[in-house]
Formats: C-alpha cells, sequence, structure tokens
C-alpha cells in the first residue's frame, strides 16, 4: 500500500514538487471550506470579518480552486518552463494580494490563519525563484 500511495507522488527530484502538490491539495480543502462556511475566511480577513460575504468566500473559492489545479500541474510537469512559470506568477498573485490586503486595506491580521496565505506564497516564491535553473532546463 505504501508503494501504490509513493507512486502517486510526483518522481521528478527535489522536495519543491511534493510541496506543489501538498499546497494543491490545501488548496482544494480550502476551497470546499470557502463554499461550506465563511467562519475560516472571516479568520483570514480578521481585521474586518464583517467585509467577509458569501459571494466574496465563494469567489475567493474559485481562485483557490484555480490555483490549487496550476500547483497540482506544476507538481507534475514542473520542469516545463510555461508551468512553472505560470505556477511562480500565481504565487505571486496570492502574495500581492493577501499583503495588500494586510498593508493597504487593512483587513489581513498579523497573526495565523491571517498570515498563512503570506508564508505560503513567500515561501513558494522564494523557493522557485531561487530553484528555477534546477527545475526548468534552457
Amino acid at each position: 500500500m505504501a508503494s501504490t500511495f509513493l507512486a502517486l507522488l510526483p518522481q521528478s527530484e527535489g522536495l519543491l514538487p511534493k510541496w506543489q502538490l501538498f499546497i494543491a491539495v490545501v488548496a482544494a480543502l480550502n476551497t470546499v471550506q470557502n463554499f461550506a462556511t465563511l467562519k475560516f475566511t472571516k479568520r483570514v480577513y480578521s481585521k474586518k470579518p464583517a467585509e467577509v460575504t458569501a459571494l466574496q468566500a465563494r469567489t475567493f473559492a474559485v481562485w483557490t480552486l484555480l490555483s490549487a489545479v496550476v500547483r497540482f500541474y506544476a507538481a507534475y510537469h514542473i520542469h516545463d518552463k510555461s508551468i512553472y512559470d505560470i505556477t511562480f506568477i500565481s504565487y505571486l498573485i496570492a502574495f500581492g494580494h493577501i499583503t495588500s490586503e494586510l498593508l493597504i486595506f487593512g483587513t489581513g491580521g498579523t497573526k495565523f490563519p491571517s498570515l498563512s496565505p503570506l508564508i505560503v506564497s513567500s515561501t513558494s516564491l522564494v523557493w522557485m525563484f531561487t530553484q528555477y535553473d534546477f527545475y526548468v532546463k534552457r
């Protein structure tokens, strides 16, 4: 059973493909959560939870699902320049969004879980930037 599970994991070397798969799974679960309840979404936008509406949560869910699909593809096609680039851009957009909510719009908090998207996006951006030449052969 363990060998079957391991065979499903990305086979590319390094941990970045496995990270992409992990983040894709987390994003897919977060998508379901955003459709099901506002409770956790309000925790991300903890400074102004009253501004979190069902419509906003569903819109965030769709964005999160799209990012999950992109990152899932990156997990299994990490050497494809186009997929690598679009995945990097997806983290850049996520970083920009959560940073603007924190610094410009004042909806994001400075504690977990408000900072979790910032931590994931910034970690992924640095990791992908520094490993570009390893995964994308020019």
